[in-house]
């Protein structure tokens, strides 16, 4: 860590676009989301954790976890989900204690239809303005910055995913 107590001009440059850009696009992705499926970013993304879990589900500390969630901020969105038939809580079989949040067929049916729509608007707004260097190159700084924000790996974001070649 630097000692210094202000910014310098240079990272004044790098931090308020980044800072902008850390308003901007929540709002933008909750938006299109919200228009189109009546689900917030972070419910997509809840929704897509357990979607693609064994056995489509996790224990909600699990959950909390990948998502970077507290417990209550995810019991109140599970909750939420929950009412609209998306999601359904269910007792832990190895755990008793435990207690996981499973997506339902009408979830896996509600984020199949947000999908599309959702991954035109990162295109449009993010992908579609990066070249493929460019994308390499944030993929490398979002895994350094990652990696002190999340050293322990919690979040899926945070672990290594294997390469795909293109379609």
């Amino acid at each position: 860590m630097t000692s210094s107590r202000f910014y310098t001009p240079d990272e004044l440059d790098t931090w308020i676009p980044l800072a902008a850009l850390l308003e901007l696009l929540p709002r933008e992705l909750d938006a299109q989301l919200l228009r189109d499926a009546d689900l917030t970013h972070f419910d997509y993304f809840a929704l897509s954790m357990l979607a693609n879990a064994v056995g489509h589900r996790l224990q909600m500390k699990e959950l909390a976890s990948m998502t970077n969630a507290t417990m209550p901020r995810l019991s109140h969105v599970v909750s939420r989900l929950e009412r609209r038939g998306l999601v359904a809580r269910e007792r832990n079989s190895a755990d008793g204690r435990g207690v996981d949040a499973v997506i339902t067929p009408e979830g896996r049916r509600a984020l199949l239809q947000a999908t599309p729509g959702h991954v035109a608007q990162v295109r449009s707004l993010v992908l579609d303005a990066l070249d493929a260097g460019q994308r390499a190159q944030l993929r490398e700084i979002t895994a350094a910055v990652l990696a002190r924000l999340d050293p322990d790996g919690r979040m899926a974001a945070s672990r290594p995913r294997p390469r795909v070649a293109d379609a």
